[in-house]
């Protein structure tokens, strides 16, 4: 396909005409990519990259039954939802019923970040509170309301950025947080820090709305609660009239594994009161869902103040969320999810065997995260080592991301028609560029033995191996992620910017 501009030329308009805070994937060097397909990008000159970090595409970029459904419905009608039509109700019917009973009623919306931002308004609207508990280095979007509750945004802006009705709690992680691995009941430890939380927003007279949290912390780390946390601190909330929001919006729709929804590595008894939804949703179409509580949403309806959404839930959006529940089924990629997430789970801990500079592996199906290191023992973030890293690997045609608060964590979230022998060729290139590091660094791969001996492979399970955690919850010493830009030196320190994807 002939290209209307050069990539200079592209790039050269781009600085011209788009905000300069809307960033581009490898500044140094940005990708001019024209066409996809399933797992792979390609660009300008024809040329095919391994796609790993695009959650987006959930079911594979460009799939052609999506493509099929979204044409077939876009030559018939697109109009609001306030007419009736049988695909808005037909999608919520089939959505729903991938969830816990209680989870009833859909608001479509056309963002993860409008979803947030509706979600809140809901559990404010539900008693009349207006505080939210949220978690260390969280990212629930990019609007107004949603980046005062973003830790992982308002910290950029100053130590007095934080609203007096936003409650910061520590993140669950047991390999950099208070309570780590060998603390015996670490759920019930980070639980009780948000019972604190609650308890002092009570003695000075505000009120919790929510806790809001992803059922595994994308931006902040890859980082995998404990399991019992969230039914604890749902008690705790609840207690005090407050609701818990599950975000579903990074690691939704099956990429676990074995559960549709991540939420659900907790047990079979923890049930959210609000589930947002978006990235996956649609394979790449905007589009993004809150589902609620029956209780929830004829309390918000009883403010008396309508609810409309121009765009949500129209029939073309409805027809793809409808294709994409299907491909999901028809092609079992949840049990591609779980296969292929626990060969690249394996092969990884092979690498954390090898190298020093891996400090933990972790991840659940096709949602996995790489904590690199320059101590295994400090677990010092090798920020610039991972980020020198995914340069590397763009050079061997592999899209890889690098986050976490300090951008030290190689993070996995490719399509999920991933296959094992994508698996394999990336942790192959992973192994030979975490050679070259590690020599061109002079440390020393055989003192790896003495540190694996104190940090052994972990994995976390939900319940039983037979029951829950077949998908294989793995914490081989584990926790944090985020994005791109810089080259590593032998000096390690570098200013670099972050993407968030």
């Amino acid at each position: 396909m002939e290209e209307r501009y050069s990539k200079a030329e592209t790039l050269a308009l781009r600085r011209k005409h788009i905000g300069p805070s809307c960033k581009v994937f490898f500044a140094k060097d940005p990708l001019k990519i024209v066409r996809a397909q399933g797992q792979y990008m390609f660009d300008e000159k024809g040329e095919k990259y391994l796609d790993c970090i695009n959650n987006v595409a959930h079911v594979g970029h460009s799939h052609p039954y999506v493509i099929k459904a979204a044409t077939k419905q876009m030559e018939l009608l697109n109009t609001n939802s306030r007419f009736l039509h049988d695909n808005l109700v037909q999608y919520a019917q089939r959505l729903t019923a991938t969830l816990p009973e209680k989870l009833s009623v859909c608001y479509f919306v056309n963002s993860g970040s409008e979803a947030n931002d509706l979600a809140l308004r809901l559990a404010r609207q539900y008693h009349g509170h207006q505080d939210v508990i949220t978690l260390e280095n969280a990212y629930h979007g990019h609007v107004t309301s949603l980046i005062d509750i973003s830790p992982y945004k308002f910290n950029q802006l100053g130590k007095d950025s934080k609203k007096e009705f936003v409650h910061v709690a520590p993140s669950p992680d047991i390999y950099r947080g208070k309570y780590r691995e060998d603390h015996p009941d670490p759920a019930s430890a980070y639980a009780a820090e948000v019972k604190k939380i609650i308890e002092e927003t009570q003695k000075n007279g505000r009120k919790i709305a929510a806790f809001i949290a992803e059922s595994m912390q994308s931006c902040g780390g890859q980082v995998i609660p404990p399991v019992g946390y969230f039914q604890k601190v749902a008690e705790y909330v609840r207690a005090v009239g407050g609701v818990f929001i599950a975000d579903e919006v990074q690691v939704g729709f099956g990429r676990v594994g074995k559960h549709f929804w991540a939420f659900q590595l907790q047990g079979e008894d923890f049930v959210p009161d609000i589930v947002t939804m978006g990235k996956p949703i649609g394979n790449g179409h905007p589009m993004s869902c809150v589902v609620s509580t029956r209780e929830i949403a004829e309390s918000f309806g009883a403010s008396g103040m309508e609810y409309f959404n121009t765009f949500g839930g129209n029939p073309v959006s409805c027809a793809i969320g409808l294709a994409v529940l299907e491909v999901i089924e028809q092609e079992d990629l949840q049990g591609n999810a779980t296969r292929v997430g626990n060969y690249l789970l394996e092969l990884l801990a092979e690498q954390k065997e090898k190298h020093p500079l891996v400090g933990d592996i972790r991840g659940v199906g096709l949602f996995v995260g790489v904590d690199l290191v320059k101590d295994q023992q400090k677990r010092t973030p090798a920020t610039a080592e991972a980020l020198h890293l995914i340069y590397k690997l763009k050079e061997h045609q592999i899209l890889l991301s690098a986050d976490g608060p300090h951008r030290n964590i190689l993070k996995f979230k490719p399509p999920m028609c991933f296959t094992m022998e994508d698996a394999k060729h990336v942790v192959e290139t992973i192994d030979a560029l975490l050679t070259e590091i590690e020599e061109a660094t002079g440390m020393k791969t055989e003192n790896n033995a003495s540190a694996n001996a104190q940090y052994q492979t972990k994995t976390i399970e939900g319940n039983s191996q037979s029951e829950g955690a077949n998908e294989s919850i793995s914490h081989m010493n584990g926790a944090a992620c985020r994005q791109e830009n810089g080259l590593y030196s032998k000096k390690c320190s570098l200013p670099s910017e972050t993407i968030r994807t």
